[in-house]
């Protein structure tokens, strides 16, 4: 054990022993709860067992320390005297929550046990001390239900089903409805169910009732769930969880008690703005697990008072006082949740709120304004990854889609997807279709079917429920709450009051902006940045030193990389150039003929297209760099492998289908990734990049003398290994620039470099640099060349790779530090050591990874290139790197 103290205290009554700066001892939630003990809100007294408990308990075989058990009476006692209640009491009985707590916030993946400490006796007790036995024996059923099910592991639905069953019955739509004879029967329909699916009845000893309940909390840290959740969110943190231990406050005795979550801003756009809902007479989970449709918090769209300020003014206004309170204190955007017992007012958790990431930039772009934080801390409150989501689309509705029903909008965006009713049929079509998934509420263990799909549909719940905080988290639109809405699971349809059924498999759009839910596909509009997220970008710019290009080679691609902010281009595939089905024609006729006068003919044609090709470009760039890659892949690439394609181009070619047989066995390689392709191409057919220079070079006289734009150009060779390979190949670029110059009367400024992609070339970079101006690290061909590992195959042991830890991530998504980043290191020393000049890139798919960003950094690379769609993640992820960096010299 690390430390000896197993148990902190916090709340009214006694002296708080933690604070915000101890998560990794006491949870996030725990040492929220002590920081706000110390700032003096209305925190309901308890304790936090720290996570060297768990620590213990993992270590000893599931065995709490002797130690432990001891300080765990003496807490209960000492809360006893601060609560004036006694655990087990049957007059005045202290119950207890029981609620995870881990460093880093997982809503709604681990386990939380209410009413502990309750049984049929202390039922009565209750309702005799309070004179109000429904909301004794709610409180008891409730008891039962979360016991039986996360301690004793009896299925939750088996009690949701005797619950709805007693409802209809009786005739009863609304749980408040329900009298508390009717609740008796439901307690003791429980406790049947418990004793026929575990053959033994629930403990009635509180303290047992207790330990159990700690031990399950704990063991729901690597529940299939809370392990899916760290997984998705790559959360690493292994200090496990803490517990808290806190005197229950009510929201289910009557009118004037009430549970609710609230936001301190609007965590779906950012708008300064009290977001929340409410249930009266109701207890958290409720409102949590999304079983009740909530009471919206604030004032209503059409200006109108919300329900709880109508009903209980004051504590509404104590409410919106401490939500300021924690704003302030925190200096960011407060989930809080929260309890009202007979008008008073208790704050139960606060936390960082997630948000959708447009929330996120306009929340920490406002708190700038407002003088709460800095340039610098806004940034690095963006997760640059999740900036994908504010590129969103959105529905045309100018179509005049069939729109069958509405619900709450939960989070953002648009998606069209197949039905599908159940989170493992989701699983299953979701590699071959895009999916929605329709649910009457999610639960966390839904959560791996949540993931896959395109978004997320339920009936009932609100816009804090488990569905929709973990949609906007991962950045799927989520529509929840949809009246009228019924859903047969079993039998995998869904009807609305409009009269249209929807069965699984059937097409929908769901739009989380406004909760809008359409018949069929529509059309869907790329999003457009909000001025927000401009601001935050233009920070980022004056921050990073990295500068961030695109990959691009086509004028769509390029307009696009320049509207996300692209300093230029950074990589230019020329041969994605000559695909289109004109050009593939004259490419296989230069590979098939034999004939000098036609190959010549075919270059001269495919020179032309090229310079149309380099000259539109270079206009839109207007001066802008880019840095343009030489013919790459292997010839054979280019050929048909389908007979009828074959017989195809035999007859347009005029050649027999066994010439063309025959050309492709010669050109078959075992492994052509590693075989006749990059720079050996150019020394085996000089003439084609002969004819790309002349391309590049008329496109940039005409732009000169057309448009007076200088374009400026890097001319990179690619999958260099050898200096030779170089020096041949410079050699001829060089030729043709002094001829082309001399026949166009122009001086051309062309800067040439290499790609660094094979292990050899980092490790005689020393040799390569002196004849070169840059190095761009191509680190996709060489991360598969370091690891012997094919992108393309790996993904049959990756996750096995992945689950045993013999990898901590894909390769290929997060730079190799050890092995790849270690080659890089030396081709920058080398390179730079043999030219002080030597410019340095990166254009693989690291180049937007945020965590791959920061070995950039600090490696000296001058410049960035990713897709175009990624520019705006790059540009936030260097201004980070480049903080994160100077805060450490």
């Amino acid at each position: 054990m690390t430390t000896n103290k197993f148990i902190y205290r916090f709340g009214r009554g006694w002296p708080t022993e933690g604070n915000a700066h101890m998560p990794h001892l006491l949870g996030d939630k725990g040492a929220n709860l002590a920081e706000m003990s110390k700032l003096g809100l209305p925190i309901p007294p308890g304790f936090t067992i720290a996570t060297v408990v768990w620590e213990h308990y993992y270590k000893n075989d599931n065995h709490f320390a002797t130690a432990f058990e001891e300080m765990l009476a003496d807490a209960i006692q000492s809360l006893e005297q601060v609560t004036g209640k006694i655990f087990g009491s049957t007059y005045d009985p202290l119950l207890l929550s029981v609620r995870s707590g881990a460093s880093i916030s997982m809503p709604g993946m681990m386990d939380t046990l209410l009413n502990i400490g309750m049984n049929g006796e202390i039922a009565q007790g209750l309702a005799n001390k309070t004179d109000n036995p429904k909301f004794a024996y709610d409180s008891y059923r409730r008891f039962l239900q979360m016991y039986g099910s996360i301690v004793l592991g009896v299925s939750n639905e088996i009690f949701d089903t005797i619950y709805t069953r007693y409802k209809i019955d009786h005739l009863i739509t609304q749980d408040p409805e329900i009298t508390a004879t009717i609740l008796q029967k439901i307690i003791v329909a429980f406790q049947d169910a418990i004793r026929k699916h575990t053959g033994k009845e629930v403990e009635s000893d509180p303290y047992q009732q207790l330990k159990n309940g700690i031990k399950a909390i704990l063991k729901s840290w690597m529940s299939p769930r809370a392990v899916l959740y760290r997984k998705i969110h790559t959360i690493t943190n292994s200090s496990g969880t803490a517990i808290n231990v806190q005197a229950m406050v009510f929201g289910n005795k009557g009118n004037t008690s009430a549970t609710g979550v609230v936001f301190t801003r609007n965590p779906s756009n950012g708008e300064k703005k009290i977001f929340g809902e409410c249930l009266i007479h109701a207890q958290g989970e409720d409102i949590v697990s999304g079983i009740r449709t909530p009471s919206p918090i604030g004032t209503l769209p059409n200006g109108n008072r919300c329900a709880m300020y109508i009903q209980m003014p004051e504590a509404y206004n104590e409410l919106m006082a401490h939500c300021h309170t924690l704003e302030a204190h925190y200096r960011d955007m407060q989930d809080v949740e929260f309890t009202i017992e007979e008008g008073k007012v208790y704050i139960l958790q606060t936390r960082k709120g997630k948000r959708t990431a447009a929330a996120a930039v306009q929340i920490a772009v406002d708190m700038v304004t407002e003088g709460m934080i800095t340039r610098q801390e806004a940034l690095m409150r963006i997760d640059p990854a999740s900036l994908h989501q504010l590129l969103h689309t959105v529905i045309d509705y100018t179509d005049h889609p069939e729109i069958i029903a509405r619900g709450l909008p939960a989070s953002p965006g648009a998606s069209t997807g197949i039905v599908m009713f159940s989170p493992y049929d989701a699983e299953k079509h979701a590699c071959d279709h895009k999916v929605i998934l329709v649910r009457n509420v999610t639960s966390p263990e839904d959560i791996k079917g949540m993931q896959v799909s395109v978004g997320l549909l339920t009936a009932k719940g609100g816009m804090t429920s488990h569905a929709a905080v973990i949609a906007r988290g991962i950045g799927k639109p989520c529509i929840c709450g949809v009246e009228g809405l019924f859903i047969d699971e079993k039998q995998h349809f869904f009807t609305i009051p409009s009269g249209h059924t929807i069965k699984q498999g059937d097409k929908i759009t769901i739009d989380g902006t406004t909760g809008t839910i359409i018949k069929g596909k529509v059309t869907l509009i790329a999003p457009t940045f909000s001025k927000a997220f401009h601001t935050l970008l233009e920070w980022a710019d004056c921050e990073r030193d990295m500068d961030i290009r695109s990959n691009a080679e086509t004028v769509r691609d390029t307009v696009t990389a320049l509207k996300f902010g692209a300093k230029g281009i950074g990589l230019c595939r020329t041969e994605h150039m000559f695909f289109e089905e004109e050009r593939i024609w004259l490419v296989r006729e230069l590979i098939l003929t034999k004939d000098a006068t036609k190959r010549t003919k075919v270059l001269q044609h495919l020179q032309v297209l090229q310079t149309e090709d380099f000259k539109n470009l270079f206009q839109i760039l207007k001066g802008k760099p880019i840095n343009i890659r030489l013919l790459d892949p292997p010839l054979h690439e280019f050929l048909p492998t389908e007979t009828k394609e074959q017989q195809r181009m035999a007859a347009k070619l005029q050649i027999s289908q066994s010439s063309v047989v025959r050309r492709l066995h010669a050109l078959h390689e075992m492994n052509p990734m590693l075989g006749h392709r990059g720079c050996r191409l150019g020394i085996s057919y000089p003439e084609i990049y002969v004819m790309q220079m002349e391309a590049i070079l008329c496109a940039m006289h005409k732009v000169q003398v057309t448009k007076k734009i200088e374009s400026k150009v890097e001319l990179m060779i690619p999958f260099t290994c050898e200096v030779k390979e170089l020096q041949k190949i410079k050699s001829y670029i060089d030729q043709t620039i002094a001829k082309m110059e001399t026949l166009l009367s122009q001086r051309f400024n062309i800067q040439v470099g290499t790609m660094i992609e094979l292990p050899r070339a980092a490790l005689t970079a020393a040799e390569i640099a002196p004849i070169v101006a840059f190095f761009s690290f191509g680190t996709n061909d060489l991360t598969q060349t370091t690891f012997g590992i094919s992108r393309d195959d790996m993904g049959n042991f990756l996750p096995n790779y992945i689950a045993q830890k013999i990898f901590t991530c894909d390769p290929f998504t997060q730079i190799d530090e050890a092995g790849v980043g270690e080659l890089i290191k030396i081709a920058i020393n080398q390179g730079k050591t043999a030219n002080p000049q030597l410019r340095l890139s990166v254009c693989g798919e690291h180049a937007a990874n945020a965590a791959s960003i920061d070995f950039f950094q600090k490696v000296g690379i001058h410049y960035l290139s990713c897709s175009p769609y990624n520019v705006p993640i790059a540009r936030v992820a260097a201004a980070q790197s480049k903080i994160k960096f100077s805060a450490l010299t």
